[in-house]
């Protein structure tokens, strides 16, 4: 790759995804920067043509697939694809819809499918190229109250690192990213639903949610930061398959990691007693 390269950035028209096309395209890179609706990037016009605005359905194979031409056809190329679209969802499983969970798969996990499936035959005929998902610290270590977000989050981190297996014989690399808490309007209602079904028995995670809600403008994570990061993983011979975003998200992680061990070590015996005996 050279060093100016060519990014495929989701949902990049407000949040996390916009601070990193606009870090990037002030940093002299290309972007092609997908939305449901084109009218989200005003704030784009002085990049010119360096920056590709794609308007896109991830429910839909045929308008990724068309997104994907169009941005060959105008920087002949694809070195990065960062999949960012998403949204949480509150709530208990017991109180969400069918529709609520299918909607929340579809835009969190099944639209990352769909855009790695028409970003491949660019990248492999290239032999080059870097995927990063961008899932969640609840990916990994799930918080109260948003258990089909942590489902979705967590089908994300494990697509990825067996991709990263798969693609590695074919120079691509995949990096899981699983953030913290970042100062974008993630809490905002345009980014979160909650359950419309409440049951008065789950009343306890409403408060976990409330408290979500105060965090609103005091997050810990700087957006505009994460490109640099994003730069040095494309840069690196040896990126992290995963790589926790922000002290919160790593810090987070860190007491998981020894809260399984621990109870790995406690239950080793039960564990082992299901091999044949020697």
């Amino acid at each position: 790759m050279s060093d100016t390269k060519i990014w495929y950035i989701t949902g990049a028209s407000k949040g996390m995804g916009l601070a990193i096309a606009l870090q990037l395209l002030s940093k002299g890179h290309k972007v092609a920067a997908t939305s449901r609706s084109i009218s989200g990037f005003d704030e784009f016009a002085d990049f010119g043509e360096r920056f590709l605005p794609l308007e896109v359905n991830l429910k839909s194979e045929s308008s990724i697939a068309e997104s994907f031409k169009k941005t060959v056809d105008r920087f002949g190329s694809i070195d990065v694809v960062v999949n960012n679209a998403g949204y949480g969802l509150g709530g208990a499983l017991e109180e969400l819809t069918q529709h609520e969970i299918s909607e929340n798969f579809e835009v969190n996990f099944f639209a990352v499918v769909r855009v790695v499936q028409q970003a491949l035959p660019y990248m492999r005929k290239q032999r080059s190229g870097h995927i990063i998902n961008i899932s969640s610290i609840a990916g990994f270590a799930p918080g109260l109250g948003w258990s089909m977000y942590c489902a979705a989050k967590f089908a994300v981190s494990g697509l990825t690192e067996a991709m990263a297996n798969d693609l590695k014989p074919l120079g691509i690399k995949v990096t899981n990213v699983l953030p913290g808490w970042f100062r974008t309007n993630f809490a905002k209602a345009d980014s979160i639903a909650y359950n419309k079904i409440q049951i008065d028995d789950y009343s306890y995670l409403r408060e976990s949610h409330q408290k979500m809600n105060s965090m609103d403008g005091k997050q810990l994570g700087d957006p505009n930061k994460i490109a640099d990061v994003f730069l040095k993983l494309v840069d690196s011979g040896n990126p992290p398959i995963n790589l926790f975003l922000g002290s919160d998200s790593f810090n987070r992680a860190k007491s998981k990691i020894d809260e399984l061990s621990s109870q790995m070590d406690y239950w080793r015996e039960v564990s082992c007693s299901t091999d044949f005996d020697a």
